[in-house]
């Protein structure tokens, strides 16, 4: 793999580490990347890494984890090179609509777009319990503003969904599968916790509903009692949230979760979660080819929506050689122009 040749070529988009990228950041949005502006990664595979390491030099990917995980690939097939050279750059989600063989590579795929007149309303309203809605987002395409759909967003904001992202999500999925149960001398206290994973893979929380025989006096995280989730909570936290013979319980990995009991004969039992906090199903908004956040974001400042960025390193402006050429032959002639005016106007 080659870099590229003139590093010139490419600005910088320092909206990603001043103001707006630490905020979003701090929101829950996710950083990915989506190669070099005008650059086809099939083609021109260097923009990888050399994505990932522009990314990097700006910003965390994420609340959960500092590395990108989420690739935008082109639509089409992905060869078993390409497959290969993203895993070994670290990402392990690619979309957004992609065919064939995914090379053990997670495929998130676009269910519709969120451009004004542009979005399948009847596919939000008709979306698959615990499924992944993936939402296009493009705020410029050349020199045109694109404008978001507006019902489209009302109906989100209207729906128990959960709002997040293509690696907070599969993170989340990763962890929820994860709960082992901890033997205690203790028969009173039954303690779980998220296996640790991998290093290279972000400390998502998981969600595990648990059901018991008999309530618990008490459920603390590491020591401490845990936090009441409310049933509206649309983004990922951590704690409880108690229904009917039992509660969602989202830890993050390696926190010791133990539920007291007052007698020792309690069954207890928990199912993996797909989507946070018993909610319907997950919404990720994804921006795509992203070369200047502050256009990308400008519309959302106050929005509940959370967003998965696949940033595009921008293009450097071409300079015409004549605009220099020009912009000096106006420099010399304007002092002449101004001496000859005066010069009539005295001799007038």
């Amino acid at each position: 793999m080659t870099a590229p040749a003139v590093v010139a070529e490419w600005e910088d988009d320092n909206w990603l580490r001043n103001i707006i990228g630490p905020e979003r950041l701090e929101l829950g949005d996710e950083f990915g990347c989506h190669g070099f502006e005008g650059i086809d990664v099939r083609d021109d595979p260097w923009v990888i890494e050399e994505c990932r390491d522009y990314v990097n030099r700006f910003t965390d990917a994420s609340r959960w984890g500092s590395q990108p995980i989420s690739f935008g690939h082109p639509n089409g097939p992905v060869t078993e090179d390409i497959a290969r050279l993203l895993s070994e750059a670290g990402f392990s989600i690619i979309g957004d609509r992609i065919e064939g063989d995914d090379h053990g590579l997670n495929v998130v795929e676009r269910l519709t777009s969120l451009e004004k007149g542009q979005a399948n309303l009847s596919a939000l309203e008709n979306a698959e319990r615990d499924s992944l809605v993936s939402i296009y987002w493009i705020a410029r395409w050349h020199d045109i503003n694109i404008r978001e759909d507006k019902d489209a967003i009302s109906l989100l904001k209207s729906q128990e969904v959960w709002f997040t992202t293509w690696g907070e999500w599969y993170g989340h999925k990763v962890s929820g599968e994860s709960y082992d149960r901890i033997l205690t001398s203790d028969p009173q206290v039954k303690t779980y916790r998220i296996s640790t994973l991998s290093d290279s893979f972000w400390g998502v929380p998981g969600t595990a509903l648990f059901s018991w025989s008999e309530p618990p006096t008490s459920i603390q995280f590491d020591g401490e009692e845990a936090l009441v989730i409310p049933a509206a909570q649309k983004h990922l936290i951590t704690g409880i949230r108690p229904v009917d013979g039992g509660a969602y319980v989202t830890a993050e990995p390696g926190v010791v979760v133990e539920f007291f009991f007052e007698s020792e004969e309690v069954s207890v039992s928990h199912n993996p979660q797909i989507t946070f906090n018993g909610l319907h199903h997950s919404v990720s908004i994804v921006g795509h080819h992203v070369t200047n956040l502050h256009d990308w974001t400008s519309d959302f400042h106050n929005s509940p929506l959370r967003f998965t960025w696949l940033i595009e390193r921008p293009a450097a402006l071409e300079m015409d050689w004549r605009l220099p050429v020009l912009a000096i032959g106006i420099l010399i002639a304007t002092p002449i122009a101004v001496k000859f005016v005066i010069s009539r106007d005295v001799h007038n």
